[in-house]
């Protein structure tokens, strides 16, 4: 038997080919990922971070002011018919607004926050559509004119909600938006 016979031609060697696979795997799955983290969209860095924290003072000042007027709001969420309804009220402000803006905010992922205009204001009572609410935990901040009030909001275990939370017991964090 000669030298030449003993041997195949490496291409009809499998263990060869286990060495040339394991680098091509990670070749093309770095690719994959370089692509994915340039097309996808990361939802929890915001790209002006530092504007944001210069505007926290005036946040907290909207805070303020809706402890001022004594606001107090009941939210009621309507799953099934896709409604809200808020009972809004004051101590201390002589006019409610016609139109407050509600911002739904998703606890982890901002592209699924979303934003709702209430209407009505007749004696302190509002009325919108409710926006389709993925399950989980939720942010709830009212706002209008210079004041906000914030909530916490479980989707879909909480159907009445209380605004404003303490910030200690709701955890609410203070996104600008």
């Amino acid at each position: 038997m000669s030298i030449s016979t003993l041997h195949s031609r490496w291409y009809q060697e499998p263990f060869v080919w286990v060495l040339i696979i394991i680098p091509f795997t990670a070749v093309v799955m770095g690719f994959l990922i370089l692509y994915y983290s340039i097309t996808s969209k990361d939802g929890l860095v915001d790209n002006d971070y530092y504007q944001d924290g210069l505007q926290i003072n005036e946040v907290l000042d909207r805070d303020a002011a809706a402890r001022k007027y004594g606001l107090d709001a009941q939210m009621k969420v309507d799953y099934k018919n896709e409604a809200v309804a808020v009972k809004l009220a004051a101590r201390s402000l002589t006019t409610l607004p016609p139109v407050i803006q509600v911002t739904w905010m998703y606890a982890t992922h901002s592209g699924f926050d979303q934003k709702t205009e209430l209407d009505g204001g007749v004696h302190g009572n509002y009325q919108g559509r409710l926006p389709k609410l993925p399950p989980g935990h939720w942010y709830v901040q009212m706002e209008a004119g210079d004041w906000r009030l914030l909530g916490s909001l479980y989707v879909p275990q909480d159907s009445t909600i209380h605004l404003p939370e303490s910030l200690r017991t709701a955890n609410v964090d203070i996104r600008v938006h």
